[in-house]
């Protein structure tokens, strides 16, 4: 039995790799040192520093009080916001759906004042059942979910931020 799955294995591995399918493995970024200009405390930038952390790969991070032009580039993390709308109401008023939403704002310039990418948007959105009997219950769901948008958006950045590149010469 072993022997069969694993010749049904082999013979199958030419069909996956012949479609394209790929990890994602570490990023390879343009640039190999970062400045970090980020609002302290805010939990999208933890998140984005953790992400750059485990990254891997030859990308040395500097944070303040280092001086910025000490790195190639500097990532300029703009603000965060959170945004709760209410989706769906019973007769009687009471919410039963809502839409959590998160955007995050940066942009990547370098040392020159180039900018590699300009001021962006990122966005976020989760819906949630909602009952006021279990709102304990519903409070950490939400919590659990905003985690899991920051840890998004923070993965999302560092794409954008491998497929960066300079801007043409003047």
């Amino acid at each position: 039995m072993r022997k069969r799955t694993l010749l049904s294995l082999m013979a199958l591995a030419p069909v996956v790799s012949a479609c394209g399918f790929r990890l994602r493995g570490a990023p390879s970024f343009p640039f190999s040192t970062l400045f970090v200009r980020a609002p302290e405390g805010s939990p999208f930038t933890r998140e984005v520093l953790r992400n750059l952390a485990t990254a891997g790969g030859n990308l040395t991070v500097i944070l303040p009080p280092a001086k910025a032009d000490t790195a190639e580039v500097t990532l300029f993390l703009l603000g965060e916001r959170r945004q709760r709308v209410i989706l769906a109401k019973t007769a009687s008023g009471q919410v039963r759906e809502v839409e959590l939403r998160l955007f995050a704002r940066f942009k990547l310039v370098d040392r020159e004042g180039r900018v590699w990418i300009e001021d962006t948007e990122m966005q976020q959105k989760r819906e949630m059942s909602f009952n006021e009997s279990l709102a304990l219950a519903k409070d950490e769901e939400e919590a659990a979910l905003y985690r899991n948008m920051y840890s998004d958006l923070a993965q999302q950045l560092l794409r954008r931020l491998a497929a960066a590149h300079a801007p043409a010469a003047d």
